[in-house]
């Protein structure tokens, strides 16, 4: 069997992505990278040319996905909310990826920009609104989003017991919140 060049690169993006949730950039060590990853430290050098641009290359990987794995509708806003919810819930660990790098890359790549203002158009353009009340609309919905996963568990659970209930429930106050929200704002 032969080396496999891409597979070794999904490896070290895959073994960087755990790595950064769990440190973020500046405690990362490429050594457990590698080691994660069974290749070389070598190979990251080879693939990504630095401990920064492979966290570039994971940010990118993950956070864009993330911009295009839930669909965007401009008529069903609750829908989207509660979409971005699930993924969330099911995926902690991209909403640490993103705290990272808001805290060690603060500018947002170009990508990442133009996902959030072309969304902010569409939304615009469907409701005959302003962009920057559009934009409002989506940074309050996306914080309703992640809040569950970034408040404490004694703090969003005061019984003390998380259960499928507890989440089904705080999922519909969630997209009742971004039915309130687009109603006083954009109707």
């Amino acid at each position: 069997m032969g080396y496999d060049s891409a597979a070794t690169r999904a490896r070290l993006l895959d073994a960087a992505y755990d790595e950064f949730v769990e440190r973020g950039l500046a405690g990362a060590r490429v050594d457990r990278i590698a080691a994660a990853a069974e290749a070389n430290k070598q190979a990251i050098y080879a693939y990504f040319g630095s401990k920064d641009a492979l966290f570039d290359a994971v940010l990118n990987a993950r956070l864009q996905a993330l911009a295009d794995l839930v669909p965007f509708d401009v008529d069903d806003l609750p829908g989207y909310v509660g979409a971005l919810f699930d993924h969330f819930v099911a995926h902690p660990g991209i909403l640490r990826l993103a705290q990272w790098r808001a805290l060690e890359r603060p500018e947002p790549s170009p990508d990442m920009v133009d996902a959030h203002v072309e969304k902010a158009k569409e939304l615009a353009a469907a409701r005959g609104a302003r962009v920057e009340t559009t934009t409002d609309v989506l940074m309050l919905v996306l914080a309703l989003a992640q809040v569950w996963n970034t408040t404490a568990v004694p703090i969003r659970t005061p019984t003390g017991t998380e259960s499928a209930a507890r989440l089904k429930r705080h999922r519909a106050s969630v997209t009742r919140a971004a039915t309130a929200i687009a109603r006083e704002l954009l109707d």
